[in-house]
């Protein structure tokens, strides 16, 4: 087994060489990465020479449209869909506002729509709200004691009425992976539409899109090493059901159909830069060549192992402090890189503070998931402590973070 080069990886991040951060433990990851040196270049690179008016007849202007079209083709082959399923947007919560009011063009009343009280809002208010047209809104609810969704739930919510469903591929704050490819092959036997939240997810190793069956999948290049956009796929087959929603004189350009405002041209075309870093990161490890689909795959392996790696002793520290409460698995295998957890008698926020304090970058919050922390019986105002990392935190760095918890708890 291939183990991660961690001195290499960090080469390739420059806050991780900043002065003003140097001894600061980054465990806010989930709210947003730190940019990978690659995306940074081709940002530079686009705002020093090409920036104007992509696509017309000035080479400047052409290299321009050459450098988003490349970002566009990339991401295609790396999540395995077709080149005019990948559109990017401002933001995930812009992508699915745009969604929803475009399905709010098909759906007809009395039709049913499924959401999860386990996502964050972006994906689960935008469609509640369609209930105002008639629309039947079903949420799908979480266990009050574990926060995981059970999937013999969802069977008894499906009827002949069920058009979509929204859900998480696994949450910002229990952190439970669900099992996307199952819950989305019940789906399309019932004729269902799924729109998959990937944001909490993508972070950790992108997937393969096409494997896990989703209709729509989505999520945030700003949590995945890279500008702040929101990356949306849609299957061809629900696009062309859907139309265009940007303006009528843009049908024939799919890339702009769920982006009405029109795309961030420096932001697309640096969005490859991550693609840079991941291919950088795949020939450093392995020597010999493969196709887009193999790196893809030996990547997201990568990364994953590296992360368990270091999440099973937090996770153990977690579970069995007596003042802590352990959000989400005590089992490393079955979650992402993200740790929400609450002390018994101190607030989060105070909690948090005192982490800083001790060079702990993390935040108390809600973070967007309320409903899931009111179905816990978990105030909202008052949050959790949230804590996330990625590839490339240090063994270092998580015993400093064990450490300062063992000091302010």
């Amino acid at each position: 087994m291939t183990s991660l080069d961690l001195e290499f990886v960090r080469a390739q991040f420059p806050a991780f060489r900043e002065p003003s951060l140097q001894g600061q433990a980054f465990f806010e990851n989930a709210g947003g990465s730190y940019a990978c040196q690659q995306v940074i270049d081709r940002l530079t690179t686009y705002y020093r020479e090409t920036k104007l008016q992509p696509y017309h007849v000035h080479p400047a202007s052409q290299k321009a449209g050459d450098a988003m079209d490349i970002s566009y083709k990339r991401f295609a082959d790396y999540l395995n869909v077709d080149e005019r399923e990948v559109h990017f947007g401002p933001s995930t919560s812009q992508n699915t506002y745009v969604l929803a009011q475009a399905f709010a063009s098909l759906l007809t009343s009395g039709d049913e729509i499924i959401v999860t009280n386990q996502d964050h809002e972006a994906n689960s208010g935008v469609w509640r709200r369609l209930a105002s047209q008639g629309i039947v809104v079903k949420e799908w609810q979480v266990d009050p004691k574990t926060g995981l969704l059970s999937t013999s739930d969802l069977d008894r919510l499906i009827t002949e009425k069920t058009k979509l469903l929204a859900f998480p591929h696994c949450s910002n704050i229990v952190a439970h992976i669900n099992p996307v490819k199952a819950i989305c092959a019940q789906a399309r036997a019932n004729g269902i539409v799924t729109v998959v939240d990937g944001v909490s997810y993508a972070g950790h190793g992108f997937p393969d899109v096409r494997e896990l069956g989703a209709d729509i999948y989505l999520f945030s290049l700003y949590k995945t090493y890279g500008p702040h956009l929101g990356v949306m796929v849609i299957r061809n087959a629900v696009a062309e059901r859907l139309g265009n929603q940007s303006h009528y004189f843009n049908a024939s350009y799919r890339n702009k159909w769920f982006v009405p405002a029109g795309p961030d041209h420096a932001q697309v075309a640096a969005a490859q830069g991550v693609l840079d870093y991941f291919d950088l990161l795949h020939d450093h490890h392995f020597q010999n060549e493969a196709s887009v689909l193999k790196r893809a795959e030996r990547v997201r392996a990568l990364l994953h192992d590296a992360e368990v790696a270091l999440l099973q002793p937090l996770l153990d520290f977690v579970d069995q402090h007596p003042k802590l409460r352990l959000l989400g698995p005590a089992d490393a295998s079955q979650r992402a890189a993200t740790v929400a957890l609450m002390h018994s008698e101190m607030d989060s926020d105070v909690l948090a503070k005192r982490l800083v304090e001790k060079g702990i970058i993390c935040g108390a919050a809600h973070f967007y998931a309320v409903r899931l922390l009111e179905a816990m019986g978990i105030d909202a105002d008052k949050g959790v402590l949230r804590l996330s990392f990625v590839h490339y935190t240090t063994p270092d760095e998580m015993t400093q973070l064990v450490d300062a918890l063992s000091e302010v708890c």
